[in-house]
């Protein structure tokens, strides 16, 4: 990057996860279709999913160290003022050698030197929560800015506009009702019947593999197709070591194109990442979530503003048995009224363009 060019300058920092990662490559997509003269680069660490997915995205990818805050006192934590230092220098060279004017933060490990960096160079900051309760980076850089965007509506940080959760246009342009049934069959499904769709995520969920395996006699004598994503290395097997298989089942580890998951499906089980919340509500797909049982309790707060509307279900995990499934999900699959009016809620808090309106903070934090 060349910092004397005239055009337009944006540093993106975020990483880790594709829930940091995901985002942040659909602002820069709405960046490039709002300004396409802009020079963007993406900042992560060396170990995120950011230098696979980032370089893929046609986007340049700088990274510098990652600086986790310690939880309790160790060694590591007496470590930290010296590790946090070094990376708000290599954050502020990365400013300084591609001309930044702007600064959009996703969280992660990456923003919180970042942040620090754009803030004593007295660049704008832009930053985007997309969970419920705010990640420790972003509370800091939230401090720092005046563009501040959350992607619920109760995320508690000061001065910040709910936008959304910023996605790529193939899902927060989809038309389920008209994508059914091709997307259907591309999955090798059956176009006619109702059809449940299981997803752990990309590292997949043991115990909702598990339930889901026990219950699938139960699924087949009501006449529901069940396609369960198992997460890479966690397929099913059976006593004797062979992929398991039952009528109306089929498994595979991962889809590339969740689009085509939440057009294909009735209902989605699935944990209650942000992401995941955020899409089935833009696209208006009723769901039942499972949230992870470890961690702050923020996927169930994820989840809770479309299980208060109706438009979803929430099951504890170690409440995710071959009876809740049995009792809740095989008479809601065959309810088609209660499944649309479960769509029509979630649709309605469902938010599309929250890329584009991510953009146009982008470019205000700027003009300002």
């Amino acid at each position: 990057m060349n910092p004397k060019s005239s055009s337009l300058s944006v540093v993106l920092a975020g990483g880790g996860t594709a829930g940091h990662v995901s985002p942040l490559l659909a602002i820069a997509n709405a960046l490039r279709q709002a300004r396409p003269e802009a020079r963007l680069l993406a900042v992560g660490t060396p170990s995120g999913m950011e230098t696979r997915l980032v370089p893929a995205a046609g986007i340049e990818l700088a990274t510098i160290n990652r600086v986790p805050f310690p939880r309790k006192p160790s060694l590591d934590l007496l470590r930290l003022p010296g590790r946090l230092a070094a990376a708000v220098g290599q954050a502020g060279k990365i400013l300084d050698d591609t001309g930044a004017d702007v600064l959009v933060g996703v969280g992660g490990y990456v923003c919180t030197p970042m942040y620090l960096a754009a803030w004593r160079r007295r660049i704008p900051i832009v930053l985007h929560e997309a969970n419920t309760r705010p990640g420790l980076a972003n509370r800091i850089g939230a401090r720092l800015s005046n563009h501040v965007a959350v992607a619920f509506e109760q995320t508690r940080l000061q001065g910040a506009r709910h936008v959304g959760m910023p996605m790529r246009p193939e899902i927060s342009g989809l038309d389920r009702t008209s994508a059914r049934r091709e997307a259907r069959l591309s999955l090798g499904l059956d176009p006619e019947r109702p059809t449940l769709i299981v997803t752990g995520g990309s590292l997949g969920a043991q115990s909702i593999n598990r339930t889901i395996a026990a219950s699938l006699h139960l699924l087949a004598e009501a006449g529901i197709q069940t396609l369960h994503i198992t997460g890479r290395g966690k397929s099913l097997q059976d006593s004797n070591g062979r992929p398991l298989e039952a009528e109306g089942y089929r498994q595979i580890e991962f889809v590339d194109g969740m689009e085509t998951i939440y057009a294909a499906a009735d209902l989605l089980l699935a944990r209650a990442g942000a992401a995941t919340v955020c899409e089935v509500a833009a696209v208006g797909l009723p769901a039942v979530f499972v949230p992870l049982p470890i961690g702050n309790g923020e996927q169930a707060l994820n989840a809770s503003s479309l299980v208060n509307a109706g438009a979803a279900l929430s099951v504890n995990d170690k409440n995710f048995t071959p009876e809740w499934v049995s009792k809740e999900i095989v008479p809601l699959l065959s309810d088609t009224e209660r499944l649309g009016r479960m769509a029509s809620q979630a649709q309605q808090l469902g938010i599309r363009n929250a890329d584009q309106l991510m953009a146009g903070l982008v470019l205000e934090a700027v003009n300002r």
